[in-house]
């Protein structure tokens, strides 16, 4: 090789070791991914819980698992999913940089499987990450899914928002609405951990997946960013959630029923029980006046039958739990219901549910 060749192949190789990642054939995109990454993970956590199950003795037996979190404010506050903590009788949590970290239960809010611990740290060390607006995103939005699981560092997936205001049924049955779907992929030990836009802003957190076997196949879902921030600053102060409060029992209006009572509608939900100087009553909505026999069941008739709660027309006991659980204590709902062949109009300002009612 002359001296010519030699000095040109040097000169390539100081360049090649010196040009910084973009010579490197990185796009713009994977740029800001990469960026993306290197500042939000070390504000996503690990998070192991150990249960206590009984065998077929009824002896104790320790059960471990694990999921993701991510930290939010310098106080030591982490935000993961309810199913990561849900029964745990003790949770060690582990930062990015290997440290652990004993945590406990601040609060809960199960129907939006929503949790929030806390550790003891050192503020030096806790790296909280930004939540964001969650009410323009867009179906084919870039997203960043990270996570911490099963105690192997720090990954991340990327994809798109595949839909928005999806509804899933959760562990318990509860029907969860108004959730992000991704093709970012899931997994389990990923769930608490944090789903990202492209400004490395928090625009929800990864709580579950579809899949016939366990494992992802591009259909995930994440509680968005605008829940979270109503849900978390409440279970920080009280340790729960205040659910909104009708202060009433419904019965929901079948065909045969309404054809029975002559009522005029073949849907909606009777009111079978109005609780004294609870909301409903304070607002006038009217209960039951007499019982009558329907076959072998005996019915409570004569009061108010809802048919809708703002624009939401009540079909059923369900469509009825799913239009007050929208509201927050405090908010005023206007609901339609029929009484004595009439529709009327009565706005009721919904309470706070009593604390030996909650879930």
């Amino acid at each position: 090789m002359s001296p010519g060749s030699r000095c040109a192949g040097l000169l390539a190789w100081i360049i090649l070791c010196l040009c910084p990642p973009l010579c490197f054939g990185l796009t713009e995109a994977e740029q800001t991914v990469i960026d993306i990454h290197r500042d939000a993970a070390p504000g996503v956590v690990n998070i192991t819980s150990i249960t206590v199950q009984y065998n077929f003795f009824y002896q104790p037996v320790p059960r471990e698992g694990s999921g993701s979190g991510l930290i939010i404010d310098n106080q030591g506050h982490i935000l993961t999913n309810n199913h990561v903590i849900k029964d745990a009788h003790q949770l060690e949590v582990t930062l990015a940089d290997g440290k652990h970290y004993k945590g406990r239960l601040v609060g809960s809010y199960p129907d939006g499987d929503i949790a929030v611990i806390k550790i003891d740290a050192p503020e030096e060390v806790l790296r909280p990450l930004p939540i964001g607006d969650s009410s323009n995103l867009q179906v084919g939005q870039t997203v960043l899914a990270l996570g911490n699981p099963f105690g192997l560092g720090e990954t991340l997936t990327t994809g798109v928002i595949s839909s928005l205001g999806r509804s899933i049924s959760g562990d318990d049955g509860y029907l969860m609405e108004g959730l992000i779907q991704t093709d970012a992929s899931i997994n389990p030990g990923n769930s608490g951990g944090p789903l990202l836009d492209t400004s490395g802003n928090v625009i929800g957190i990864n709580t579950a997946i579809l899949s016939p076997n366990g494992g992802s196949i591009g259909i995930g879902f994440a509680v968005p960013a605008d829940l979270l921030k109503r849900i978390v600053p409440e279970l920080i102060e009280k340790g729960y959630v205040a659910y909104p409060y009708f202060g009433l029992r419904v019965f929901p209006v079948f065909p045969a029923l309404a054809e029975a009572l002559g009522l005029g509608v073949d849907y909606g939900c009777m009111v079978v029980e109005v609780v004294r100087r609870g909301p409903a009553d304070l607002y006038g909505l009217q209960g039951p006046t007499r019982k009558i026999r329907i076959g072998n069941s005996i019915f409570p008739v004569g009061g108010d039958v809802i048919v809708a709660i703002d624009d939401d027309k009540i079909t059923d006991g369900d469509d009825f739990q799913r239009a007050v659980s929208r509201h927050w204590p405090g908010d005023e709902v206007q609901v339609k219901v029929l009484r004595d062949g009439r529709f009327l109009d009565i706005p009721v300002t919904l309470g706070e549910t009593p604390r030996a009612r909650r879930r």
